[in-house]
């Protein structure tokens, strides 16, 4: 196994500048005869681009890889991470996502890799991208951060969502997420749900304020190293998953909890 990057290609075209699957996944597929795996990570990007770039070469993509066995045996999890799948790989190409927080970082490579150019026709794209806007923010990203605190639709509206979970993300130094069902209902933006649909999260701590525990919900945080439920129904499914697990009012518990956090570092 390689211990560093050995070269980095870069393919600059005005084309690429956000990152769209069709001029990407053009430049992908050009250099495909040189390489035997095409590996992105289980973003935004990587899963937009590359069941195109399978779909291009005619080659089946395994998604979420959680863990590699050999060159072409890889691990993934169905049916909303319930069951763990061993495939093998049998055609030319392997067409991967990698779902990283199941992967430990790696090690910082003692010498930077080449940086080469490469020039490949990228042509035109049936869409355009008009405009894009950045939420500008402090804390950390879900995908990076050490503590999430993640709210559920008990809530009741965005701002209960704001005013109950930020002072305690502020106490935590952490990232702010929330269930489906809290993004559907308006309370948090698309970019902050977790779950099968939204983001694979892995941090130290999790904490879930009235989450239930849906089984899509729960796919996204089993990789987290400890799981705090704060929910008034005993019988949730977050429970069952749960290391800790407060049962009562999250209006007067998360408020409390805040306030012995702010006295604990008084």
């Amino acid at each position: 196994m390689l211990s560093s990057v050995r070269a980095v290609l870069l393919a600059d075209d005005p084309a690429l500048k956000h990152q769209s699957a069709v001029p990407l996944g053009r430049v992908i597929v050009a250099l495909a005869p040189s390489y035997s795996a095409l590996v992105a990570s289980t973003s935004s990007v990587g899963k937009d681009v590359m069941p195109r770039v399978a779909a291009m070469i005619d080659v089946t993509q395994v998604s979420e890889v959680t863990r590699i066995v050999e060159a072409r045996t890889f691990e993934h999890p169905v049916y909303a991470s319930n069951a763990i799948e061993t495939v093998r790989v049998m055609s030319a190409h392997v067409v991967l996502t990698i779902r990283c927080s199941a992967f430990a970082p790696a090690d910082n490579a003692a010498e930077a890799a080449p940086i080469r150019r490469v020039q490949i026709e990228v042509g035109k794209s049936a869409t355009v991208v008009l405009a894009e806007t950045l939420s500008p923010t402090d804390r950390p990203t879900l995908g990076g951060a050490r503590v999430i605190i993640a709210g559920g639709r008990a809530l009741g509206s965005k701002e209960q969502f704001d005013a109950l979970l930020v002072p305690l993300a502020d106490r935590l130094g952490a990232a702010i997420g929330a269930s489906r069902a809290a993004v559907d209902a308006g309370y948090a933006s698309n970019d902050r749900q977790v779950g099968q649909t939204g983001k694979i999260v892995a941090p130290q701590i999790y904490v879930a304020v009235g989450i239930s525990g849906a089984i899509q919900h729960l796919a996204g945080i089993k990789d987290a190293k400890t799981i705090v439920a704060i929910n008034k129904d005993a019988q949730a499914p977050i429970f069952e998953v749960a290391d800790y697990g407060l049962v009562g009012d999250l209006f007067e518990l998360v408020p409390e909890l805040t306030r012995q956090l702010e006295h604990a570092h008084a």
